[in-house]
């Protein structure tokens, strides 16, 4: 295949159907499902009770507005999590939650390049510009994927300033205004009541998020994930994704802007970066 087509074998797919799937996920996740059309996506989160992202995935309505299902795409790696919290909330929900990653995956890619037997495809409601996306059985993986495919996604999201979870960062310690899930399109902050939302909506209204994922550029190799970010020897964040010349890092944005209007030198390890890069705040 060509290098329009990524297969995201990183990605699992969590089942949510039932007569109440809706309204379980309505009450638990960041984002508005109640509008949500079929064959539509909405980026959303699931957060601790103290506003921390757990995981976060993309939600998308089945075609079929009266089968009551929604799939979850999510890192495989939390997969089993999110069933058992999703399932722990559930309490009398008329509601089936499944682990369909054996049988089911994600790929990304320019329409034209989607495989014709997907079981659904969707819309990246991040930010325009990105691939395309579709759940298609995972049998197909080893007939659909390549290593230029997967590179070209990858240079997509950082060029676009769309973090990944586990790399750009932690879950369990990372706030949605942190993520950026809020310029992200994956918080509703019109709906109702949902797992830490009262943290989150007082961030939103104080403006008070210390911290954020910016772009980042520099010359020669990419410094490494999770290297230290400094200033004058000082800390100021992490580095996350990068790509030849642009990434990612998670800064203090009080810091990084004392920095760069002093004109200080910012470095990861021993890379020097500028804070000009996508989604410089």
């Amino acid at each position: 295949m060509s290098g329009n087509l990524a297969v995201l074998s990183d990605r699992g797919i969590v089942e949510v159907v039932g007569p109440d799937a809706r309204d379980l996920l309505q009450r638990l996740i960041t984002n508005d499902v109640d509008n949500l059309k079929p064959g539509e996506a909405r980026y959303a989160a699931l957060l601790t009770p103290q506003g921390k992202i757990t995981s976060d995935f993309f939600v998308v309505a089945d075609r079929d507005p009266v089968a009551s299902r929604f799939y979850i795409d999510v890192p495989e790696a939390l997969v089993v999590d999110l069933v058992k919290k999703l399932t722990m909330y559930r309490l009398r929900a008329k509601v089936d939650i499944r682990n369909e990653s054996e049988t089911l995956g994600i790929v990304a890619g320019d329409p034209s390049a989607l495989p014709g037997d997907c079981r659904l495809t969707f819309d990246d409601p991040r930010v325009p510009g990105l691939w395309r996306r579709a759940i298609v059985d995972r049998s197909r993986f080893a007939d659909l994927g390549d290593d230029s495919g997967r590179w070209a996604y990858r240079e997509q999201r950082v060029r676009l300033g769309v973090p990944e979870g586990g790399i750009d960062f932690i879950y369990g310690e990372t706030f949605p205004h942190e993520a950026n899930l809020d310029r992200l399109h994956g918080v509703d902050f019109k709906k109702g009541c949902y797992i830490g939302q009262e943290v989150v909506s007082r961030v939103q209204h104080r403006g008070t998020a210390r911290k954020r994922i910016v772009g980042v550029r520099f010359d020669g190799e990419p410094p490494m994930v999770g290297s230290d970010i400094t200033a004058d020897g000082i800390s100021i964040g992490v580095m996350g994704s990068s790509i030849d010349g642009l990434g990612l890092g998670l800064l203090r944005i009080d810091k990084a802007d004392d920095a760069r209007l002093a004109g200080t030198s910012v470095v990861a390890g021993s890379t020097p970066l500028t804070l000009d890069g996508p989604g410089w705040h």
